[in-house]
């Protein structure tokens, strides 16, 4: 993976510096005249009452609640101790593991065994076992993004590596990516929505998934279709301020872990820097001991000390590679994926607006709503509410994933201080002067 500190958004010009503390909740309720409706167009704009007065409800027929739903956590990203994991029994469960490496005369690329065990009536077996490589992840996250287009579809860890930087086929590599490919169908089986998706379907299920590919080059789903026809020609007027402070969060939040991300990564380098100098440093102790026969056991207690503390470091360095990173760029990645949403929403708004507008221009005592601002107007409320509901979600996977993250890394801080404590106290009583014998 490459780092993601080169893609880092710079914060909206309009808000300023701000840090975390100073950012209001983006789902959180402020009065009526602060944020009024969740859609709020000009006032030439206003709706005939026929659309006024109809209750909003989504294109399947549920009812919408416009309302932001109230919290009392700030968007500091507290670090509760308390899970908010939800009791619901699954039905679906997803691995990836067994990577194998495959040469052919063309390439060479290493696949993952994808293992699925269900009781869902969708599926025709309650366990299915098949191989993807890493091309087969990236086509399902596309048509998942065609086929649900208002909706936060997770990252995948980034395709391309620096060549002779990182070795993409070495065995950290490939076990890094396959925890985050892991990490990927987990976040889709557990969506209420994407898990039930019919290419997420062919993707567990299907033996030869090249023949479902071919077949969908052609083919665009209509609620993809809808929001892809949406050009540039729309302008938006202003973003509601609840999806404004949404917006605006985005870009600090991956601000500020693309700062960690950047000084992480260097105080790996020199860590790793130290780690040679220490592999070094130790063996000229027990060489040195070779020649003082009075000093030849406290100094390879020395040599042995530091050997122990080379180990110790080098397992820290390797977790925050292998543990620590995977998850900032996740994050990162995760930041940009919602910012995606969040300008499909602005488009179908910009539309919905410019439609509305030119409804209210026909001089007409009780103009008649055209059908398609009527759906529009629907595509704008099931943004509206499936990227609230995808928001609320993602936060609490965000304070979950990096309540870990954060007790594991303290966690390995502690120990390999203790392990250092433990080899430099071990040489202590070969330092004391011992008494002489007579």
């Amino acid at each position: 993976m490459s780092g993601g500190a080169a893609g880092v958004p710079k914060p909206l010009p309009s808000s300023g510096p701000k840090s975390l503390k100073e950012m209001p909740h983006p789902l959180a309720t402020s009065s009526s005249e602060e944020m009024g409706p969740a859609l709020t167009p000009s006032p030439d704009l206003l709706l005939p009452r026929s659309i006024a007065d109809k209750d909003l409800s989504l294109p399947n027929g549920t009812p919408v609640d416009t309302s932001s739903p109230a919290s009392s956590s700030s968007l500091l990203n507290r670090l509760q101790l308390d899970d908010d994991l939800d009791g619901e029994t699954r039905d679906l469960f997803v691995t990836v593991d067994d990577p194998k490496k495959h040469v052919c005369t063309m390439e060479t690329y290493i696949t993952y065994r994808v293992t699925t065990k269900t009781t869902r009536a969708e599926f025709d077996l309650p366990e299915y076992s098949v191989r993807r490589r890493y091309q087969d992840f990236d086509w399902l996250r596309n048509k998942l993004e065609e086929s649900q287009p208002t909706h936060l579809i997770p990252p995948l860890p980034e395709k391309f590596v620096v060549k002779g930087v990182v070795d993409r086929f070495s065995e950290e590599f490939v076990e890094t990516r396959r925890k985050a490919l892991d990490k990927f169908l987990k976040r889709i089986t557990d969506h209420p929505v994407l898990s039930f998706n019919e290419h997420f379907n062919v993707f567990l299920t299907a033996k030869d998934l090249n023949a479902y590919k071919k077949q969908g080059m052609a083919l665009l789903s209509k609620v993809g279709e809808s929001v892809k026809y949406v050009t540039g020609g729309y302008k938006l007027r202003s973003r509601p301020l609840e999806f404004a402070a949404i917006g605006e969060y985005l870009d600090t939040f991956s601000l500020k872990l693309g700062t960690i991300d950047r000084i992480a990564q260097r105080i790996i380098k020199e860590q790793l820097e130290y780690l040679v100098e220490l592999r070094e440093y130790g063996p000229v102790y027990s060489t040195w001991g070779g020649m003082e026969v009075e000093l030849s056991e406290p100094l390879e207690g020395i040599s042995a000390c530091i050997g122990n503390c080379c180990t110790a470091l080098e397992e820290l360095s390797e977790d925050m590679t292998e543990d620590f990173l995977p998850v900032l760029r996740e994050y990162i990645l995760y930041s940009e994926s919602m910012k995606n949403v969040l300008k499909k929403r602005d488009q179908v708004q910009a539309e919905y607006e410019a439609k509305l507008e030119a409804v209210a221009l026909k001089k007409e005592d009780r103009p008649k709503v055209p059908t398609d601002v009527e759906k529009c107007q629907d595509r704008v409320e099931c943004f509206n509410a499936d990227l609230k509901a995808d928001m609320e979600r993602w936060q609490n996977n965000k304070r979950q994933d990096f309540r870990q993250l954060l007790m594991g890394m303290a966690d390995k801080n502690i120990q390999y201080y203790e392990k250092c404590l433990t080899a430099w106290e071990s040489i202590i009583p070969l330092l004391q002067d011992k008494p002489e014998t007579k």
